[in-house]
């Protein structure tokens, strides 16, 4: 990156964008082996239960997880509020419960005591950071580092996809797995990271917009929150994110041709599903711009297509980086700078 380059409103974001694929290279070459360590001694203590704790962009990571426990583990898995523990003094049987926090600083200290407090109740502790040497990283029993380097710019990017990619590596391994579907990721997210310039374009497009509304379904719909949470930290937008289901059982009548929707439809199940949530978003004349398989988002307003053949459950890490794209071109459009929005810091501590 050049002087003049790192001088200009969101360069820090930018690049972290751009560093995802060798963020992803840098923890399939180097991380595997704690996470094999973790995934033996979660085997063992063979959880009935797994929960999740996180806060922000982690807790789409979090719900991302929780969709791969249910589905592929077929176990029950829910995502903790961390103020049962730190507000109301908490402290339930956490026995034969694999407890797993998600934090990019691993700073928060409501997350660090939720983990202190699961620990103590006889739950196997986890925590996937991207700092080796945080609190919540001593607090817990097991720690995964994400290698996702350092990261600058307050809206979290590649720090978020790294998450993902260690918790599906994670998960896999303990089902027996070895994690060879991911192995093409690095190669796949530089292929979407070329696509910038069509995305520069979309930003131009909604501009002015106000009101946004994002929608997925299965794996995708984390996809779709933490796509409205970028939109609203860095451009300021009032970005509304639902399940495709959620959007047809009422949020659906809020939608008109002058609030534009972003739709992640990905060509596995949760794509599928998505199928009558566009048919009723035709019939509203909505402005829809799709994200996914390139059949589905045919004959929307516009759309990025992804890569095919990726598996539904990796598709993810691919989706969120059109919309990591939108949120910076369409911050610098209306005149600000991601890399330092407004009223946030890139560490936030709550209890």
């Amino acid at each position: 990156m050049t002087t003049t380059q790192a001088n200009q409103p969101g360069a820090l974001m930018a690049a972290e964008i751009a560093e995802q694929p060798q963020a992803w290279k840098t923890l399939l070459d180097n991380g595997t082996e704690a996470i094999a360590a973790a995934a033996a001694r979660i085997v063992e203590y063979n959880p009935r239960f797994v929960q999740f704790v996180a806060r922000g962009t982690s807790d789409h990571a979090a719900l991302y997880a929780k969709y791969i426990v249910e589905i592929s583990h077929q176990l029950p898995a829910g995502l903790v509020s961390p103020s049962t523990m730190t507000v109301y003094g908490a402290q339930p049987d956490l026995r034969e419960v694999l407890y797993i926090a998600v934090s990019q600083s691993g700073g928060s200290p409501d997350l660090v005591q939720s983990v202190e407090v699961a620990r103590a109740q006889g739950a196997l502790t986890v925590a996937i950071t991207n700092n080796e040497s945080s609190p919540l990283s001593q607090a817990a029993e097991l720690h995964i580092d994400v290698l996702a380097g350092a990261e600058k710019s307050v809206a979290a990017t590649k720090s978020y996809t790294s998450e993902l990619l260690a918790l599906y590596l994670l998960l896999d391994r303990v089902r027996g797995g070895d994690g060879s579907l991911a192995q093409a990721l690095p190669d796949l997210a530089a292929q979407v990271l070329d696509g910038d310039a069509h995305v520069r374009e979309v930003a131009q497009r909604y501009r002015f917009a106000q009101r946004l509304i994002a929608t997925g379904r299965g794996y995708s719909y984390p996809t779709a929150r933490e796509g409205a949470l970028k939109l609203m930290e860095t451009s300021y937008l009032s970005a509304q994110a639902f399940s495709g289901a959620d959007l047809l059982h009422g949020p659906l009548a809020t939608v008109d041709p002058q609030v534009p929707v972003l739709a992640v439809v990905p060509a596995g199940a949760g794509g599928e599903a998505m199928i009558p949530v566009l048919e009723r978003l035709a019939e509203r004349n909505a402005d829809v711009f799709g994200v996914g398989a390139a059949d589905r988002i045919a004959g929307l307003a516009g759309g990025i297509s992804l890569p095919a053949g990726v598996p539904d459950v990796l598709s993810p890490l691919l989706e969120i980086i059109p919309l990591q794209q939108l949120a910076l071109h369409l911050a610098v459009a209306r005149g600000g700078d991601p890399d330092t929005p407004r009223g946030l810091r890139k560490v936030t501590e709550t209890l």
